[in-house]
């Protein structure tokens, strides 16, 4: 009996992994990435502190880490773009939240910028 529970136990293990392998994508999606910035909103809208808070900077920290191939950057820079102009937010600032934040290479919050270049 207690071999058969281990045999269960280990299938039961190994379709646990096998699900979360499979939920596991490497593309961000576009609700992903807005979840993320969502500690910047009040700096970007002009309501908050005059510089982006930690919680703003680590989510632009790991937008940068996660959209690591030019085909998720564009997603993410597409998805940046549609949503600044959606919400009424202050561009001067969310260009600033790169710098501000310490942080290289990010993704361009800016309409004028063409997502489909990004490397």
């Amino acid at each position: 009996m207690e071999k058969k529970m281990r045999g269960l136990s280990a299938l039961a293990f190994g379709f646990v992994i096998l699900i979360l392998s499979a939920c596991h994508s490497e593309a961000m999606t576009c609700p992903e990435a807005l979840l993320i910035l969502l500690p910047c909103k009040p700096f970007v809208e002009g309501a908050g502190p005059d510089s982006p808070g930690l919680l703003c900077c680590l989510g632009v920290q790991k937008l940068t880490q996660e959209a690591s191939t030019p085909e998720t950057r564009r997603v993410v820079c597409q998805c940046v773009k549609n949503a600044a102009q959606e919400f009424h937010i202050d561009l001067g600032k969310a260009k600033q939240i790169p710098q501000l934040c310490h942080i290289n290479d990010p993704i361009p919050i800016d309409p004028e910028v063409d997502c489909s270049t990004i490397p």
